[in-house]
């Protein structure tokens, strides 16, 4: 029986982007391109070993998962659905674009073991591709699936602070660590660092007052967000 709240929630997100007129996400798909995407590239998994750290390239980012042997991974996914309840065979579904970006704003995850097909998504598996700068500290692939094995179940989730990255490199390396996050955090850092953000944040705010009108709501933030810019600059 599916979750009422969540039902709710859905349909809420469903229908705010409807009206907004912006396809974020595909709300659905028939089972047959579904099987067509999941068996678009087939997967040789004996060229895995238990402990190996794989990865899914991604359009915006690269998404991490431990092999656990016979054809199953542990990976961590944002996901809202264990906020609302603890029926592990609807928890175990394969985790939609609704339920990942809902659990991504609710700060919520589940590290959750799946069959390679799922866990890849009809995208590239790369292996191992951080042990060259992890040289002295890859953990043998015994430690590296217990650690994952220990781990499956729900946690928080973070962007920055945990994440799949997190996950992969505390399991197989024994410190969690995020290079995706490091070079998003030097982009902004590039961003602040950048007078010109401090002139395009200020027209944007001097914008919003001329087309909302003047009210606390539009003036503090075009006046600290600026000054803050200009400070930390």
């Amino acid at each position: 029986m599916k979750n009422p709240m969540y039902e709710k929630v859905s349909l809420f997100l469903e229908k705010f982007f409807l009206l907004a007129n912006f396809k974020l996400f595909t709300v659905g798909s028939s089972a047959e391109e579904e099987e067509k995407r999941k068996h678009a590239i087939s997967y040789d998994i004996s060229y895995f070993k238990p402990g190996d750290l794989l990865e899914v390239p991604r359009t915006l980012f690269i998404h991490f998962g431990i092999y656990l042997g016979d054809n199953m991974v542990a990976h961590l996914m944002p996901d809202i659905l264990p906020v609302f309840t603890s029926d592990h065979r609807q928890i175990q579904k394969v985790v939609t674009n609704k339920r990942l970006i809902l659990g991504v704003i609710a700060k919520t995850a589940s590290i959750r073991v799946d069959t390679v097909d799922d866990f890849a998504y009809g995208g590239y598996i790369l292996v191992n591709h951080m042990d060259v700068l992890f040289k002295n500290s890859v953990l043998c692939g015994e430690e590296a699936v217990c650690r994952a094995k220990k781990l499956v179940g729900t946690t928080e989730y973070s962007l920055l602070w945990n994440n799949c990255e997190h996950f992969v490199t505390h399991c197989r390396y024994g410190t969690p660590v995020s290079f995706q996050t490091d070079k998003f955090c030097e982009i902004v850092k590039m961003i602040i660092r950048d007078q010109r953000s401090v002139l395009a944040s200020a027209l944007l705010g001097l914008a919003s007052i001329f087309y909302l009108g003047l009210a606390p709501s539009t003036t503090l933030p075009t006046i600290l967000i600026p000054f803050t810019l200009w400070m930390v600059g």
